[in-house]
């Protein structure tokens, strides 16, 4: 398709389209205070002149920012004098940190706790534990499993087993920037009842209400599901509804993967909105999609569903990435009642001769809905001596193992103990330009905090864990003009600040803490690629959490001034 070249947006014409002719008035909520003095109170940093936006999606307005340990102190016309330090920002754009919506993180923070690919992109918060899983509660029957796969894969120690005590760990080890999670719907459903497929006996489903009613208390931000994963997708909606009426006494949020994004998705949107309509529960639909091509056509009426459940009284959001690919496990391509159960029950599936048939059937079926094998590409693996298939299509793959692609996948996830990522193609250009510019979608990497070296710089994963935001205020709001700078700031900042309750943070106010981006309008864009996923974006200049400068000139500086975040707690 032919598209006329959108007009680049300049700093010059940033600074007219963004109002800096509004700069004499003040912003909604107190933020911008302008043409005014402060006086009275010295400061230990303030950020001069710059094009301040304050996540509220008013225009932008050029301002100081004075700030005195954690907090935002005054936002106006301030003396260089009465700080301690000051950071020139005479042509750059301020903004409140990102929040990732939509995140994995979680014992990578303490491999490694500088989150270097989130924060090198704006991002000081961090929400995860999202689609069904969360490293807490750990069941009895895969604890000895996950603790052999935390020390052999990130080189830990696994010492907790609720919420409290991997909060601890953490506030232990420090972080580089926040962190708040949700609690996993397979997770909960794991240690209360197993991996089988069936439904809850009563003393099981107390069992859940307990350890979700644990989690919440324990600070959780709500419930995650993962209905497209096992064993979230043996969970019927009467069992949702009764977990997420308890996370909406609690005020919490459900966020959940549906339970199919492609040939079912109207109906999947269909079962999700009714769970929230009929638990009361504020809702977060993630990483919105229409997967694979013969579902393309389905995006109106995806989307009207989406806005009259929001006419109809559904407290209800999105979150997407920018890119047309989405990233999972290779096991997701193999039937769910293969998947039922431990790893161990689902790699002795595959290596019995009797279900060969059976799982090769599917895979055809799988094979049709994406086109091609070409579409999926190995992101990772563990063992050295698969390490040759990362970054190859599964057609490629199997060519050079000298085996057909079902046989090629099987013994990949046997010998790798299921533990094989992948990166698959199948969405369109232009569903994701309609989803991202929607005003009920934010923005959510679905990545992992990682860095290009050491045990998180392995593999080729999606770009996004690099890239996400950067790219999104990059091609789309600076090259595309998809949506206006001040309006996709604020889907970054104070839309998921407020769905998820982080109160004080993703506005730029004073008595805000000072979670802070500094970035060149002009330059700011990803450079991951899905060849060379590992770079940093450019045009990120400063980064600070909670007043610490964490970015600094693009550079990290190993500082940890993040925190933990707990539902309802002041901080």
């Amino acid at each position: 398709m032919n598209e006329t070249k959108p007009r680049r947006l300049t700093r010059r014409r940033f600074l007219r389209e963004s109002g800096r002719a509004a700069a004499a008035v003040s912003l909604a909520g107190g933020g911008l205070i302008l043409n005014g003095c402060s006086t009275g109170r010295d400061f230990d940093l303030i950020i001069k002149d710059g094009l301040v936006l304050d996540g509220l999606g008013n225009p932008a307005a050029t301002a100081d920012i004075g700030i005195s340990g954690p907090w935002i102190k005054s936002i106006g016309k301030i003396s260089a004098s009465r700080a301690r330090s000051v950071l020139e920002a005479r042509g750059l754009a301020v903004g409140p940190g990102f929040i990732d919506v939509h995140d994995h993180t979680d014992v990578h923070l303490l491999a490694n706790p500088a989150a270097e690919s989130a924060v090198h992109q704006g991002v000081t918060t961090l929400i995860s534990g999202n689609c069904g899983s969360s490293p807490f509660p750990i069941a009895e029957a895969i604890f000895e499993e996950e603790r052999m796969n935390a020390k052999k894969i990130f080189g830990i120690e696994l010492t907790w087993r609720d919420l409290q005590g991997f909060f601890a760990r953490l506030e232990e080890t420090g972080l580089s920037l926040n962190y708040g999670t949700l609690v996993g719907h397979g997770a909960i459903r794991g240690a209360a009842m197993g991996f089988d497929d069936r439904d809850p006996r009563p003393e099981e489903m107390e069992k859940m209400t307990a350890l979700l009613a644990d989690s919440l208390k324990s600070g959780a931000l709500g419930l995650s599901s993962g209905l497209e994963y096992t064993p979230g997708s043996f969970a019927r909606p009467d069992e949702l509804i009764g977990l997420c009426r308890l996370v909406a006494r609690a005020g919490g949020v459900y966020a959940t993967h549906m339970r199919d994004e492609g040939d079912r998705l109207i109906e999947s949107l269909d079962e999700t909105i009714d769970v929230a309509r009929r638990s009361g529960v504020s809702l977060q639909i993630s990483h919105f999609k229409t997967a694979y091509p013969r579902n393309w056509t389905k995006i109106e009426a995806a989307i009207s569903r989406l806005e009259e459940a929001k006419k109809a009284g559904v407290d209800i959001l999105c979150d997407r990435y920018p890119y047309i690919a989405g990233a999972t496990d290779l096991d997701f391509n193999f039937p769910i009642w293969a998947r039922e159960g431990t790893t161990a029950e689902f790699l002795a599936r595959l290596k019995n001769p009797a279900l060969e048939a059976k799982l090769k059937a599917s895979l055809a079926e799988r094979e049709k809905k994406l086109g091609s094998w070409d579409k999926v590409v190995i992101s990772d693996v563990v063992t050295e001596k698969n390490k040759k298939f990362e970054g190859r299509n599964i057609l490629e793959a199997a060519a050079e193992a000298g085996k057909p692609p079902y046989e090629f996948m099987r013994d990949l996830l046997i010998e790798e103990n299921d533990q094989v990522g992948m990166v698959i193609f199948m969405m369109t250009e232009e569903n994701l330009k309609r989803i991202l510019a929607h005003p009920l979608v934010g923005v959510g990497s679905d990545g992992n905090a990682v860095a290009p070296y050491g045990i998180l710089g392995r593999g080729k994963p999606h770009p996004r864990y690099y890239g996400t935001f950067s790219r999104v205020l990059g091609k789309y709001v600076r090259e595309e003009r998809l949506v206006p700078l001040a309006e996709m700031i604020k889907k970054m900042t104070s839309m998921p600040a407020r769905k998820f309750g982080l109160t004080k943070r993703g506005v730029l106010q004073p008595g805000h803490f000072a979670d802070i981006v500094v970035f060149d309008p002009d330059r700011i864009s990803d450079k991951a690629t899905w060849s060379d996923p590992h770079q940093f974006p450019e045009g990120v200049e400063y980064v600070l959490v909670n007043g610490g400068i964490v970015i600094d000139k693009g550079i990290h500086t190993g500082k940890r001034p993040g925190t933990v975040l707990r539902k309802n707690a002041a901080a």
